[in-house]
């Protein structure tokens, strides 16, 4: 339990920015891989933490949608793409993150022949909040 405490703890340190004392031999230290200023977050005394996986098999695309907060996805196999209303279409490599802004419509697509795109999502919103609210 108190790893597990110490893992949550180092990989929340990481997604807000703290900096950590260099790390002793053996131990784990987490890799900064996205740091981006976002607003529209949910501004309860709680919120609910959904981290989701998503696998976008070659030429299959999400939902055309909306969220209500912002989405943090990050690649871990193949490139995922997503196009917005309104902005520039973005193409994210494995390895890299992105954050989806709040209300803005959305989908998001595999455009790869051969490989499967494999992201982990991450989302924090009032409790209760549907992860996304399709368009129809």
């Amino acid at each position: 339990m108190r790893r597990s405490l110490g893992l949550c703890a180092a990989f929340w340190a990481a997604l807000l920015g703290v900096s950590f004392p260099a790390a002793a031999q053996g131990q784990a230290r987490p890799n900064l891989v996205l740091r981006e200023v976002v607003e529209s977050m949910p501004r309860g005394e709680r919120q609910e933490v959904q981290v989701l996986t998503a696998t976008i098999s070659p030429g299959q695309s999400t939902v055309f949608h909306t969220h209500r907060f912002p989405v943090t996805v990050h690649v871990l196999e193949g490139a995922f793409t997503l196009e917005m209303e309104g902005r520039e279409t973005v193409t994210v490599p494995a390895g890299r993150s992105m954050v989806e802004p709040p209300n803005v419509r959305m989908t998001g697509h595999n455009r790869g022949a051969e490989e499967a795109t494999r992201v982990v999502i991450f989302y924090v919103a009032d409790p209760g909040t549907p992860f996304l609210d399709p368009i129809h």
